[in-house]
């Protein structure tokens, strides 16, 4: 298996029998990112939030989805993307993920396509932008003259402990 093909924390590939990623794209400002569809739950217009006290600045709140309290968090505030806000807010979703027991939801300003990548188009994580920061980048993908950002989401979500302000808000 070549090394730059993006992997899960438990290791695996992020690509099917095909040497295929297949994900969800979707855009935060002018940067445009992927993640790996098999951990998208659904994709929801925005509903009301409830504001959970005491949260990372970057929590929105919790909602709930059939029944299940659901985080939110604001792509735009986690990822310090301070860009000019053209989105239009009818554009705006909420991707809801999911992986292990942990659901969490996305705001992202506009949910694209599903994006099948080849092996090749993939790069690894440019050193430069390597570290604590940036650890759930696993790589950057060459799409025509696009460049897509692949976010690993165990690791995004692992050190903030986000499955707490689910269970706090039940």
């Amino acid at each position: 298996m070549a090394s730059n093909v993006p992997m899960t924390s438990s290791g695996t590939a992020m690509k099917s029998a095909s040497n295929t990623f297949h994900g969800v794209g979707f855009t935060v400002g002018s940067e445009e990112f992927c993640v790996d569809i098999l951990k998208v739950q659904e994709i929801i217009r925005m509903v009301p939030i409830t504001v959970m006290p005491n949260a990372p600045e970057f929590v929105e709140g919790v909602i709930n989805l059939r029944g299940k309290i659901i985080p939110v968090i604001d792509f735009r505030k986690r990822f310090h993307i301070f860009d000019a806000d053209d989105s239009n807010d009818e554009n705006r979703r909420i991707i809801v993920v999911s992986f292990g027991t942990f659901t969490v939801g996305m705001i992202v300003d506009k949910v694209s396509q599903v994006i099948k990548i080849n092996e090749e188009q993939i790069s690894p994580t440019p050193d430069v932008v390597k570290g604590f920061e940036s650890d759930y980048i696993s790589g950057v993908a060459r799409v025509g003259d696009r460049l897509i950002i692949l976010l690993e989401l165990e690791r995004l979500f692992a050190q903030y402990g986000l499955d707490q302000v689910a269970e706090d808000a039940a």
